[in-house]
């Protein structure tokens, strides 16, 4: 066994074998060097892991080459990674579970790819809608993908997640908040695979920002709009309009192009989520075996989990109305097996089309909402129509339940219907429909 100070000196000194030949430190034990007959020269340590004692077998961790580290450079390391040994560590072995970990970018990305499978092929066991998904591939492509991304997931610390919530925070405070939920939902899984300790988040007790929630009703006059532009939509169809660049000039302008019409399922699918207050995907991925006409209600798996929807006589008519195809789902993809993913390019037009450019299909359920409080219904019953899962998020609704206005309009369904048609309908007060009706 060559005994060789490992030294500027002493590692000057050597000349390559024909073999390997491997040269122990004399003053650190367990401080080595192989050296090749190449002439590459390799510094590791050699140890016992846990107790210890010739029962157990050796183990060799590599530090670098000669041209990485110098000979003090080397010994430092030495030192330190030997004096986690006799603390009960293992450096080999801590070096092979690190190359079993993926890096957070690997494991994200894999994470999304299950997800958004489980949502096309099995939406009611989805645990993240469509929307989130896309939401979350944006957040990892633009902001925690540089920062986190070739980050193995077990060595991200808290600290570099609070860099990352601040520096996006600057930009957008709502984006900052998404990415912490996102970095949550990521360890969240990695737990559950087993590649982080249990209860791992490095992104749990960051405080978010506050953000200022969008809230967007339609009035009577604009709901009468909405429903005149869907019905041109279908019918004579949507004018064509160059896309607008600022401060681009385009060459070649199209001439003569005819409207978009939209087809007859998208103005269902339309009128369905203004009918309801449904969620989009809920009307969109909604299969016929999941609705039951003749007690108007649909039974959908949304992110709250199984719940029924409620179909108001308009809402029933439309589905009586809409022909049987040879899909399993309501509102189909021009592939059958698959339902319609989703209506942005119908609504950019509809909504141009009605004078309502910042009208979002969301805001569809709130205006619901809004029609139904005004017309004397709780906020627990609210709370039940749209599904939602904490009261916390009907208390948005508290302030419409007391508006003079608002409280004179008439009951959701009946209201909105005639405000589509643009006429005024004659609806029965919620307290008499419900007294004639028992």
């Amino acid at each position: 066994m060559p005994v060789l100070k490992l030294t500027r000196r002493g590692i000057a000194a050597i000349t390559p074998a024909d073999n390997r030949v491997v040269y122990y430190d004399p003053d650190l034990i367990g401080f080595a060097m192989r050296v090749e007959p190449t002439g590459r020269m390799t510094y590791f340590i050699e140890y016992r892991p846990g107790a210890g004692g010739r029962g157990v077998a050796k183990k060799r961790f590599t530090i670098g080459t000669t041209s990485e580290f110098t000979p003090e450079a080397a010994r430092d390391q030495a030192k330190t990674l030997l004096a986690e040994v006799r603390l009960g560590g293992d450096p080999a072995a801590a070096k092979a579970k690190a190359k079993t970990v993926p890096t957070f970018a690997q494991f994200a990305a894999d994470h999304l790819d299950a997800m958004a499978e489980i949502a096309e092929k099995h939406p009611e066991q989805a645990t993240l809608r469509p929307g989130s998904i896309r939401n979350y591939r944006s957040l990892l492509k633009k902001h925690v993908g540089p920062v986190l991304g070739s980050r193995p997931l077990d060595a991200i610390a808290r600290d570099e997640i609070k860099r990352l919530h601040a520096k996006v925070g600057k930009i957008s405070p709502t984006t900052a908040n998404r990415c912490i939920e996102f970095v949550g939902s990521v360890y969240k899984a990695a737990d559950h695979a087993g590649h982080v300790e249990e209860g791992t988040n490095p992104a749990r007790g960051i405080k978010a920002y506050k953000e200022r929630k969008r809230e967007r009703f339609l009035t009577p006059e604009e709901l009468a709009r909405l429903g005149e532009a869907i019905h041109v939509a279908e019918t004579t169809g949507i004018p064509y309009e160059p896309p607008q660049r600022p401060g681009k000039k385009l060459k070649h302008v199209p001439k003569n192009v005819p409207p978009t019409i939209i087809d007859a399922r998208t103005a269902a699918a339309l009128r369905l989520l203004i009918f309801s207050g449904a969620r989009l995907r809920e009307i969109l991925h909604a299969r016929w075996e999941q609705i039951d006409l003749p007690r108007g209600l649909l039974t959908v798996f949304s992110k709250t989990g199984k719940r029924h929807i409620f179909l108001p006589a308009p809402a029933v008519e439309i589905l009586s109305g809409l022909p049987k195809s040879n899909s399993p789902y309501v509102f189909p993809s021009e592939d059958p097996e698959k339902p319609k993913a989703d209506l942005n390019r119908p609504w950019r037009g509809i909504r141009k089309l009605a004078g309502l450019p910042d009208l979002r299909i969301h805001d569809l359920r709130h205006s619901f909402a809004s029609v139904a409080v005004s017309g004397g219904a709780s906020l627990p019953m609210i709370g039940a129509l749209l599904g939602h899962a904490s009261p916390a998020t009907t208390a948005r609704y508290a302030h419409l339940a007391n508006d003079p206005v608002r409280a004179a309009a008439e009951a959701a369904a009946g209201t909105i219907a005639g405000a589509l048609a643009g006429q005024t309908a004659d609806v029965i007060p919620l307290s008499k429909r419900s007294r004639a009706n028992g």
